[in-house]
C-alpha cells in the first residue's frame, strides 16, 4: 500500500471502501500469518499502517458506523459533524499528517456515568472522534497479532465471537459424550478500571518492538479523563470503558491472564511467564478429569492456596474445578 497514496473521499464512496477493505483484510491475514507461524516474533515497522490510508478508512467507516457516532468526547464534536463541516477526506487527510509527523496526541476522555441494573454507576470514558478512528485504526493493526496467541476457548474481545459461542460451547461440553456437569461463572472485578499498564505494556512489548506503536498505545492510557465536572484526572491505572482502546487493552490483557496465555517461545515477561506455567498445568489437569486448581480440602485437611489471576487483572479469587460424569 503506498504511503502517499491520497486518502480516500468518505464512506459515500463505496468502491474506494470496498479497495480499502480488501487491503486492510489482505494485510491482517499477513500479520496473523506471520504471528502464527513464529510465536517468538516481535514486530516492528507497524506504525505506518497505522496511518495508512485503507486503514484509516476502514477505521472511520467502524466509527461512523457505530451507535456511539453521534456521542461527542471533550470537543463536542460527533461523526456526523465531521462529514457536514469537514469531509472525511479533509479530516483523514489531516489525522494522518499528525500521525505521519509524530505531532498527534490524545487528548482526555470525556466522562459519562450510566445507572447499572444493581444501583450502581458505571463509569464510562467517550473519547473524541479523531480518537476513536485512530484507537479503531490501531487495533487493526494490533489484532491479527494478538489474536494468534489467543487459546480456541476464549471468547472476549475477539473479532467474529460473541457470548452466544460461548454458551454453544457449554452445551457441547455438557453433552455427549465429555459429559461436563459444572458450569463455574466469575467475573474479574473492576477489569477496565485495575489494568496496570507497567504490565500491560510488558505483554505489548513482547510482539511489538516498534517504539512508536507503543509510545502511542501509552499515550492513550495515560491520557487522562476530564470529569463532568471539568476537572483532569490522571490515569494510572486502567482504561476507561467506552472506546475502542478499551476492549483492545483487554484482549491483549486476556492474553497474558491466562485466558490465553502466549505459546512457548514467545518473548514474554517472567511474572507472566509463570502465570502461563500455572495455565497450562490447569489445562492439563481439565483434560485428565482431575479439578482444575488445587483448592479443595484434603484427606489431612490441608487446603493449598491458589495464586492470583494474574497481575493484569486483579480479580477475586475463584475456587472450582469441572468435574467429569462417570
Amino acid at each position: 500500500m503506498p504511503q502517499d497514496a491520497p486518502v480516500n473521499a468518505g464512506a459515500a464512496d463505496r468502491p474506494g471502501l470496498l479497495a480499502a477493505e480488501d487491503a486492510v483484510a489482505r494485510m491482517q491475514a499477513r500479520l496473523h500469518l506471520w504471528a502464527a507461524r513464529d510465536p517468538g516474533r516481535r514486530f516492528g515497522d507497524l506504525f505506518n499502517l497505522v496511518y495508512d490510508p485503507a486503514f484509516l478508512l476502514v477505521a472511520w467507516e467502524r466509527v461512523a458506523t457505530n451507535r456511539g457516532a453521534n456521542t461527542p468526547g471533550i470537543d463536542r464534536a460527533t461523526a456526523g459533524q465531521v462529514e457536514t463541516l469537514v469531509g472525511v477526506g479533509e479530516f483523514l487527510g489531516r489525522l494522518r499528517d499528525s500521525l505521519k509527523s509524530g505531532e498527534f496526541r490524545p487528548v482526555e476522555v470525556r466522562r459519562v456515568l450510566i445507572p447499572k441494573k444493581n444501583g450502581k454507576l458505571r463509569k464510562l470514558g467517550i473519547p473524541t472522534i479523531a480518537d476513536r478512528v485512530v484507537q479503531a485504526s490501531l487495533k487493526l493493526v494490533l489484532e491479527p497479532v494478538f489474536e494468534a496467541d489467543f487459546k480456541p476457548c476464549s471468547y472476549g474481545f475477539r473479532p467474529n465471537r460473541r457470548a452466544q459461542d460461548a454458551i454453544a460451547e457449554i452445551h457441547h461440553l455438557a453433552s455427549e459424550p465429555i459429559n461436563y456437569h459444572w458450569v463455574l461463572e466469575a467475573d474479574i472485578k473492576a477489569c477496565f478500571d485495575e489494568i496496570s499498564h507497567t504490565a500491560l505494556m510488558s505483554r505489548l512489548r513482547a510482539r511489538i518492538k516498534d517504539k512508536r506503536m507503543c509510545a502511542l498505545v501509552k499515550a492513550f492510557l495515560k491520557s487522562g479523563v476530564l470529569t463532568e465536572l471539568g476537572t483532569r484526572e490522571e490515569t494510572y491505572t486502567g482504561t476507561p470503558q467506552g472506546g475502542t482502546r478499551g476492549s483492545t487493552s483487554s484482549g491483549i490483557a486476556s492474553a497474558a491472564s491466562g485466558n490465553a496465555e502466549p505459546r512457548s517461545g514467545t518473548s514474554t515477561p517472567g511474572h507472566l511467564r509463570r502465570q502461563s506455567s500455572r495455565s497450562r498445568t490447569r489445562y492439563r489437569r481439565r483434560r485428565t478429569g482431575q479439578p482444575a486448581t488445587r483448592t479443595w480440602t484434603t484427606s489431612s485437611g490441608h487446603q493449598p492456596g491458589t495464586g492470583r489471576l494474574g497481575e493484569l487483572l486483579p480479580a477475586r479469587r475463584v475456587q472450582g474445578h469441572l468435574q467429569r460424569n462417570r
